[in-house]
């Protein structure tokens, strides 16, 4: 048995790009960065490695992508890994490793980066109901690839 299988979350290095292929299918490209995180045992200091991706999306994916998504968000792709080659102007055998999403998981609003104000935030006292309340609220909508079957894209609640 064979598996080609990715899962990332991530932020988003630019914002999506958008566009109809000859056959009028649309396709939405963008990077994403993932980092990972650990102490040093050596010298005892946390060290942090960051590693960028091409995200491919493709047809009803892509458009929600491109409506939703900007430079920054938190996103998770699931998918899989293709590698793409060519020749380039000067004769040069060239290759791109690309994720290709199968299914996307948006971020909450509230993880997805905001406008930073100038003015001080006043303090707000918030209850444990109200916390419970907001916090399943909020779930994060999982948008999966069905070529059979169209995404009502107003019931994804944002």
């Amino acid at each position: 048995m064979n598996l080609n299988k990715v899962i990332l979350v991530g932020r988003l290095t630019q914002n999506p790009e958008t566009r109809t292929i000859p056959s009028g299918q649309l396709v939405c490209t963008f990077g994403l960065a993932t980092n990972r995180v650990w102490k040093n045992r050596e010298t005892d200091q946390r060290e942090e490695k960051t590693e960028y991706h091409n995200i491919v999306l493709w047809r009803r994916l892509a458009e929600i992508a491109s409506q939703y998504l900007t430079k920054g968000s938190l996103v998770l792709i699931e998918g899989r890994i293709q590698t793409r080659s060519w020749q380039d102007s000067s004769g040069n055998k060239r290759y791109r490793i690309e994720i290709i999403a199968e299914n996307i998981q948006l971020a909450p609003k509230s993880l997805s980066p905001q406008p930073i104000s100038t003015e001080e935030p006043t303090p707000k006292t918030v209850s444990q109901e109200e916390l419970k309340k907001e916090s399943s609220t909020k779930d994060i909508p999982i948008i999966e690839e069905n070529k059979d079957e169209e995404i009502d894209v107003s019931k994804i609640p944002f």
